[in-house]
């Protein structure tokens, strides 16, 4: 087949045209060839050799973005640079998304905002209230490098011991 796809693309759009010649074909069956189709395009060399190949044909961004459908600010992330810039591009965007993008529920305390709504004041009070030692905060970082800062409130238990927030640690309690 063609000169330029690789193997696996080949094959893959050889499978979804054979499917789209069968009037009985199976729609799950169909829809897994659409997206074999959609993930070896996408990953396959051809696209990039073509970008390389339209450059030093003496296109520019705009053009190759607008001919892959992309901003020219995507298709330079996407395409620019030699192989090893690419691929590190590409794993850090893997990295990042792999990252849960929510807070986690279970971090002690209450988050700045979630805090300034219980106390009924803005959230800049509550920073000046940290600052002047009224209120208790930590920073607790996560095992994947996220920070979160955290309010702890009179009542709440302390992260680190099981005192509460309004315990003064230097008098002992009786």
């Amino acid at each position: 087949m063609g000169h330029f796809l690789s193997t696996e693309t080949a094959a893959a759009l050889a499978r979804l045209t054979e499917l789209d010649a069968n009037a009985a074909a199976p729609p799950l069956e169909r829809m897994r060839a659409i997206r074999a189709v959609l993930h070896h395009l996408d990953a396959d060399p051809a696209a990039l050799a073509s970008v390389r190949d339209a450059l030093s044909d003496g296109a520019g961004w705009p053009e190759i973005a607008d001919a892959a459908g992309l901003k020219p600010t995507a298709a330079k992330w996407r395409w620019q640079g030699t192989d090893s810039d690419i691929a590190a591009r590409l794993d850090a965007g893997r990295k990042r998304s792999a990252r849960p993008s929510s807070v986690p529920t279970d971090l002690p305390g209450h988050s700045v905002a979630e805090a300034a709504g219980l106390l009924g004041v803005s959230v800049q009070a509550v920073y000046l209230q940290v600052s002047r030692g009224k209120l208790v905060s930590r920073t607790v970082e996560l095992a994947d490098g996220r920070s979160y800062k955290r309010v702890i409130l009179p009542g709440d238990a302390l992260p680190s011991t099981t005192e509460s927030a309004e315990t003064d640690p230097e008098k002992p309690t009786p």
